[in-house]
């Protein structure tokens, strides 16, 4: 009896570890031996290699090419305004006239001085031309050959002082006509008819801007300028080296880009104490007026073109500890949770530098409760969605 009832224990307990095995090979055993309508789905998508440019993004304000504060230089009552608000203006157009009365009565008097001392001039030349023929004929003494001398020199001394009062009262009488000195556009007057001007009162009459061509001034961190420097880019200097230029694009107040680049043409050499940064300035064309200097604006920067770089959406990255992973699709159906390598972030992608090959498939949707080595069912993402020009702050 004693040898039954051990053979039914020894039984019962094969039974049990039959039992207990069986459970831990249906919780254990691999997903992927399921069956195909048990796998999960999730949504793929291949890796693939393109040119990407990187840009670095900043605020500028725009300023003109030439921006010119047109002065009276004379002071005098605003006598004309020859010009219409707002408008285009030639370079040496008359825009003021200042009342002139009183520079031409000086011009006039300058005038008349130097016209006496030209006959002053005239009388001591003929008296030196008479004593210089009686001195050599010992009838006039070597005194009045002197002091004829020194007359005929004193007057033409006086008439180069008189000549550069002429000239300088035509100069002043010349400044009561106000003309632009350049061409662009001017601004509304500052004065108004009959209003007293000069250069000890009010002068400043009118601005005029040349904004055919105008410049966008950004400022760049210390940080900014080595990643420039490590993508082979001097700001403000040509590089034939490489075979793209770094160029600035804006964005408009309406959201829009404008279509013409502009090319950095000035870099700061030292950085600002107070600030940490230093300024950077392009030129850009500005044919039909849409950029207005003074205003704001986002300023992109190219900074580098990586060629045939890989990127992966950032939807599909997850970070774990600081570290980035993403699961890419073996040709069986089965993930593989993949570390990789981040680089510049991307509009919606970023670059990985290492830990992906082209052509190779990762899972952008679905992904959130898989693991490592699970069997799935991958679906294709649905095409639509184009790759955007990078941005790198």
């Amino acid at each position: 009896m004693r040898r039954y009832r051990n053979l039914w224990i020894a039984g019962g307990i094969v039974v049990g570890v039959a039992v207990v095995a069986l459970i831990l090979y249906l919780a254990l055993r691999p997903k992927h031996e399921d069956n195909d309508g048990e796998l999960p789905t999730v949504i793929t998508s291949a890796v693939t290699a393109d040119d990407v440019k990187i840009y670095g993004e900043y605020v500028g304000r725009i300023g003109a090419q030439q921006f010119v504060e047109v002065r009276a230089r004379v002071e005098g009552y605003l006598e004309k305004m020859l010009f219409k608000e707002g408008s285009y203006i030639q370079k040496g157009q008359t825009l003021f006239v200042i009342d002139p009365t009183i520079y031409r009565a000086r011009a006039n008097r300058a005038a008349a001085q130097l016209n006496k001392a030209k006959s002053v001039a005239v009388k001591a030349k003929r008296d030196l031309d008479r004593i210089r023929p009686l001195y050599e004929a010992n009838a006039a003494s070597q005194l009045d050959l002197d002091n004829a001398v020194a007359a005929y020199e004193s007057a033409m001394a006086d008439v180069a002082v008189c000549e550069a009062d002429l000239t300088q009262a035509q100069l002043t009488l010349g400044y009561t006509t106000v003309k632009s000195p350049i061409s662009g556009y001017i601004s509304q007057r500052n004065a108004d008819i009959g209003t007293l001007v000069g250069p000890q009162a009010k002068s400043l009459l009118a601005t005029v801007v040349k904004s055919d061509t105008v410049r966008i001034d950004f400022s760049m961190t210390a940080l900014d300028y080595l990643k420039s420097k490590s993508r082979n880019v001097t700001l403000g200097s040509e590089d034939d080296s490489r075979e793209w230029d770094p160029y600035v694009t804006v964005t408009l107040a309406d959201g829009m880009v404008y279509p013409f680049h502009g090319a950095v043409d000035f870099a700061d050499p030292q950085v600002d104490p107070k600030t940490g940064t230093f300024s950077v300035r392009a030129e850009m064309p500005n044919p039909d007026r849409i950029l207005l200097p003074g205003e704001y604006t986002k300023v992109k920067l190219l900074m580098d073109v990586r060629d045939s770089a890989l990127t992966v959406p950032s939807k599909a990255l997850t970070i774990d500890k600081g570290a980035a992973f993403i699961f890419v699709v073996r040709p069986d159906s089965v993930v593989e949770k993949r570390f990789i390598e981040t680089g510049p972030e991307i509009d919606n992608s970023i670059i990985v530098e290492r830990g992906l090959a082209p052509d190779e498939r990762i899972v952008v949707e679905g992904f959130h409760k898989l693991r490592h080595g699970v069997k799935v069912k991958p679906a294709p993402e649905e095409s639509g969605s184009s790759k955007s020009t990078t941005t790198e702050s």
